[in-house]
């Protein structure tokens, strides 16, 4: 068992391998085809991510449609309003955003705001009777995603966190090999994420984006060495590295290394930075390797193994479905059918809980034992 009293099961399914298999249709998801009808997406914030790589996914999903949009800034809704055939009576600003409950053509909502608004504008959306899928990180701190679980339940709706590599085909299958034994018994995890973070934005504001690399691109290094490992860290230990002469990083970290270990043994080396480029992950284990890099991009994943003294690339067939339909589908098959999404607002608990620990073992200077 991991420190929140979820095991190895738990994990896989949170992971969402044997995808292909669990989303064949049943009953709900066959009528649902055989009708037509897809599930209408509200999409919360119309920044560079929401426009440039989810919206112009949503065409692509089984289940799902894009029906209307949530913006502070008029020009947005106009623009993309127009862009995508969503009339003005589904536009909506911040200031009636609560409306939304009035609006039988909007089923689902996805939030892609600033860490610090993902709480207030999920519990909002479980309010107006909506279910809900969430960027990560799930909120700024674990007791507000605990809120979002709980607001989620008390209105019978479901609540998602936006881990796209959960259905993402590399992903997927290194956790399937995995599985299978490619590499052994693991033995090692290393996991790298980072980027040159440019100065002037939300994500170096502490208030808005609660912490700094370890809350935007660390998270898929914790994330990918959770999904790797397939069970929960019992001890983490963390130490950070900034320079605090560098106006960037008045409020918030720049690089954090931390260390996860596993009930199994195994070991999490990661990295999370804000200075240098890193998008990398390799198990290693008794009877060989297999990693990525890049491991977590929006494309262009490459994909290694080694076995019996050979280093081989393997390259997989495209993909059936991008990671983002899979996912905007994936909240959509679980609301048509009553069952919990793969990455369930638990899955981003889980992290939230391991990121303040991180950060606390980088604070206090010593390994932070994780109870269950």
């Amino acid at each position: 068992m991991g420190f929140d009293g979820l095991g190895r099961r738990d994990m896989l399914r949170g992971m969402g391998v044997g995808l292909v298999a669990s989303a064949l249709p049943n009953a709900a998801l066959a009528e649902a085809l055989q009708s037509g009808r897809k599930l209408g997406y509200a999409v919360v914030g119309l920044g560079s991510y929401a426009v440039n790589q989810i919206m112009p996914r949503i065409k692509d999903c089984e289940f799902a449609r894009l029906t209307a949009l949530v913006s502070g800034t008029p020009a947005k809704l106009e623009k993309y309003g127009s862009e995508y055939g969503i009339p003005k009576t589904h536009r909506y600003s911040y200031a009636d955003y609560d409306r939304i409950r009035d609006n039988p053509d909007i089923d689902l909502v996805y939030v892609v705001l600033p860490n610090s608004m993902h709480a207030e504008y999920s519990i909002r959306a479980s309010q107006a009777g909506k279910h809900v899928l969430c960027e990560k990180p799930m909120a700024n701190t674990a007791a507000e995603a605990e809120a979002m679980i709980a607001a989620a339940k008390r209105a019978d709706r479901k609540l998602m966190i936006g881990y796209r590599c959960h259905f993402e085909q590399h992903n997927l299958y290194v956790v399937e090999q995995l599985r299978a034994g490619i590499v052994g018994r693991p033995t090692l995890i290393t996991a790298e994420s980072g980027f040159y973070a440019q100065p002037g934005q939300w994500r170096l504001d502490r208030p808005m984006s609660g912490g700094g690399s370890l809350m935007d691109i660390g998270i898929y290094s914790l994330n990918a060495a959770r999904y790797l490992a397939g069970e929960e860290p019992i001890e983490v230990s963390a130490m950070e590295s900034t320079d605090k002469s560098d106006p960037r990083f008045k409020t918030v970290e720049d690089r954090i290394d931390f260390q996860l270990k596993f009930p199994s043994g195994v070991i999490a080396n990661c990295v999370s930075s804000y200075s240098s480029g890193h998008n990398a992950f390799r198990v290693t284990g008794t009877k060989g390797w297999i990693g990525m890099e890049p491991a977590t991009p929006y494309e262009g994943h490459q994909l290694w193994a080694r076995q019996n003294w050979k280093t081989e690339q393997i390259t997989l067939p495209p993909a059936r479905k991008s990671q983002w339909a899979g996912q905007l589908d994936e909240l959509a098959q679980a609301a048509l059918t009553g069952r919990e999404p793969k990455a369930a607002g638990e899955e981003g608990l889980r992290d939230m809980r391991l990121i303040e620990a991180i950060y606390r073992s980088a604070r206090e200077h010593r390994a932070i034992r994780l109870t269950a």
